[in-house]
């Protein structure tokens, strides 16, 4: 039997997890089937597989290159893999320009598709 957390631990932790650090990057996603390769970027690069996979197993991906392929092969020939991860002392202008600089380089560099942000 699992035990709930008392109110003040809930609150803790709640708290905690707002106060974590997160850090901003560049990301591929990769088809190994396919050899397709898609290039994003955003400020939690930590914990973005877990929600670009959701909203792909459920269909509701934002970009329709990237579920198309979903669609057509297994959760497992995808991979997630991180390029860039950018100082945490950037400013929110500078973390902007920076995320899209690095994204079109890499994107470039991995001759890959641009990711709709999602």
């Amino acid at each position: 039997m699992t035990v709930a957390p008392s109110s003040a631990a809930r609150k803790a932790l709640i708290a905690d997890y707002k106060d974590r650090a997160t850090v901003a990057g560049v990301y591929a996603v990769i088809c190994s089937a396919t050899g397709q390769v898609w290039v994003g970027q955003t400020r939690h690069i930590d914990t973005r597989w877990n929600g670009l996979s959701f909203t792909l197993k459920t269909g509701s991906g934002r970009d329709p290159s990237l579920q198309a392929a979903w669609n057509a092969h297994t959760p497992e020939d995808f991979r997630f893999e991180q390029l860039d991860r950018l100082p945490t002392d950037l400013s929110d202008l500078r973390l902007k320009d920076e995320l899209k600089e690095r994204a079109a380089r890499w994107t470039a560099r991995l001759q890959a598709e641009t990711l709709l942000a999602g």
